[in-house]
């Protein structure tokens, strides 16, 4: 267990925070950090910032991504005083994003959501309003980004680059196999119908066996339309996988159904699993959701 450092000195736990003009994407980069392995927190009141370094430093956290409250009640702390000690003590980093405030205007008309600069008689104002309150925070920060042009995969890629060069985030991809009959799975991105191969279902011996059970892959192995369907949606997914990734997407589930889940799905299912394996940049799983029923 690491000790916690003293006054003065830098913590081991990299800690960054992140502040910034109302609407340029704060939530969308604690979303990244979350996707780098930071353990995030939202809106932290600023009294509570040492505290909570404290415990997730004993905790043995190694790295930290917070927004902190920089625009509520002054009885909660003060959110300058918080991150220049933070930036003193620890090390801490302040990353702020900001963006033009014609891009700021046209997000907050698209969302619909209101200015939290509530007392200004335009959003307009408000963004004027809420620049000038945050310009000491944008003076102490260690990097800046302008979201004005990003894409949230560009602001992702941003700031993977600038904060986890070593460990870029990475699309997570899940392989479940299922049963139609038992319904879709609900969080299918790609969905795959193996129903056309022969079905080891009606062959008694091989009923009660499933997808993994060398039996019956032999079985699903003799349908002349296994090999040409795995070719082609081993070679889909491969073109896809890198597209998804640079489009920013953290989890891609990949459904291939059949009529119970147990011996068509299930295999097929495997076999795209050990092709898509060693693809560069995914974490791979593979669930058959309905074998035990």
């Amino acid at each position: 267990m690491r000790a916690l450092a003293r006054s003065g000195e830098k913590s081991f736990m990299r800690t960054i925070l992140v502040a910034g003009i109302s609407g340029a994407g704060q939530s969308q980069a604690i979303k990244t950090f979350e996707d780098l392995g930071f353990y995030c927190v939202e809106h932290l009141p600023a009294v509570t910032l040492e505290p909570t370094l404290d415990a997730l430093e004993r905790a043995g956290c190694a790295d930290v991504a917070m927004t902190i409250d920089v625009r509520g009640d002054a009885r909660l702390g003060d959110p300058l005083l918080a991150i220049d000690t933070a930036m003193a003590r620890r090390g801490a980093q302040l990353l702020f994003l900001d963006a033009q405030d014609e891009v700021l205007i046209r997000r907050y008309s698209e969302t619909r959501r209101r200015h939290p600069v509530r007392d200004a008689a335009s959003v307009s104002e408000a963004i004027d309003a809420d620049r000038r309150a945050l310009s000491p925070f944008r003076e102490r920060a260690t990097a800046v980004i302008d979201t004005t042009s990003l894409t949230h995969a560009a602001l992702k890629e941003r700031i993977s680059a600038a904060f986890a060069p070593e460990r870029r985030a990475r699309l997570g991809v899940t392989i479940v196999a299922f049963g139609f009959k038992f319904g879709l799975p609900r969080d299918l991105d790609l969905l795959l119908d193996v129903r056309f191969l022969r079905n080891p279902n009606y062959v008694p011996e091989l009923k009660p066996l499933t997808g993994n059970d060398a039996a019956v892959a032999a079985y699903i192995d003799e349908d002349a339309a296994l090999s040409p369907f795995l070719e082609k949606s081993g070679a889909l997914l491969e073109f896809l996988l890198p597209r998804y990734a640079a489009e920013g997407k953290a989890q891609l589930t990949i459904g291939v159904g059949c009529t119970g889940g147990r011996h068509r799905s299930v295999y097929v299912a495997r076999r795209l699993g050990e092709r898509l394996a060693h693809e560069a940049g995914v974490e791979l799983a593979v669930e058959a959701r309905d074998l035990p029923k």
